[in-house]
């Protein structure tokens, strides 16, 4: 589980998929506390996201987008398997690897994520709500002006309310340099895949938000009800962005949701 096969103590690796307009810096104090703690870690910046060259303006399909994702995860050595953990719309991510990538998954951890079950109609999702909140968002057109838009990023004077109500203005900060327009059309494809009943062996945990401003909690019980897993969490004092708001107590319920596959 986690290393290489045979191995008498084999490597427990955990891989973080970010959400839209961040990048794997978003998950700093997590990574730290799991290298402090010997465990193995690796983060990946999406195409257009984070320190990737390209222009997310220019980025129009999911394959594409999770590229760089789906690279990492084949370039594992034979018998390798990581976590695979994902946030927000990452949590789409995460499920198109896990179907693409079954057999190098032993758990996938959706944290305040888009959970969709392959082959299942995908209700309201992150993407579609914010589309209903114009006031809120910066829309860039790659195109031209008089095409539909191509990135959005939630605008400086919301974030604190969408994203960080409750996490440190340091990090409030640090994301303010940082983030940026997140590809749209890329997550049209997202969550819209065929069943894939080898996926559904892979063993899925849900860390819930209760205080998030992006993704309701009821809607965040919704796909656990609609996609049950083998493990549910609750973060009772943390906003739609816990590696901020509540690491330690994220990075806690990571090590219990790893345990209870050793058990």
């Amino acid at each position: 589980m986690g290393g290489d096969s045979g191995d008498d103590d084999p490597i427990i690796h955990f891989v973080f998929v970010h959400g839209a307009s961040h990048g794997a810096w978003c998950w700093y104090k997590i990574i730290t506390l799991l290298d402090a703690a010997g465990f193995k870690s690796s983060t990946v910046d999406l195409t257009g996201a984070g320190i990737s060259l390209t222009d997310s303006n220019t980025v129009f399909h999911s394959d594409q987008y999770n590229r760089p994702l789906f690279s990492l995860l084949s370039d594992l050595p034979p018998f390798h398997k990581v976590i695979l953990v994902g946030h927000s719309i990452g949590g789409a991510s995460v499920t198109e690897a896990l179907c693409k990538f079954t057999d190098k998954i032993s758990m996938a951890i959706y944290i305040t994520a888009s959970m969709v079950k392959p082959g299942s109609i995908s209700s309201p999702d992150l993407l579609n709500k914010l589309e209903g909140y114009e006031e809120i968002c910066d829309y860039t057109f790659g195109e031209g002006t008089d095409k539909p838009p191509t990135g959005f990023i939630i605008k400086e004077e919301f974030r604190c309310h969408y994203y960080y109500n409750q996490s440190p203005l340091e990090d409030i900060t640090l994301s303010s340099k940082l983030l940026r327009p997140a590809p749209m059309r890329a997550f049209q494809d997202l969550d819209k895949l065929p069943p894939n009943p080898k996926a559904e062996y892979v063993p899925g945990v849900y860390i819930k938000t209760a205080k998030d401003n992006i993704i309701d909690p009821m809607r965040q019980d919704q796909m656990v009800e609609n996609w049950p897993v083998f493990q549910k969490y609750v973060l009772e004092e943390s906003d739609h962005s816990p590696f901020f708001s509540v690491p330690t107590t994220l990075f806690a319920y990571l090590l219990h949701a790893v345990s209870s596959l050793q058990r």
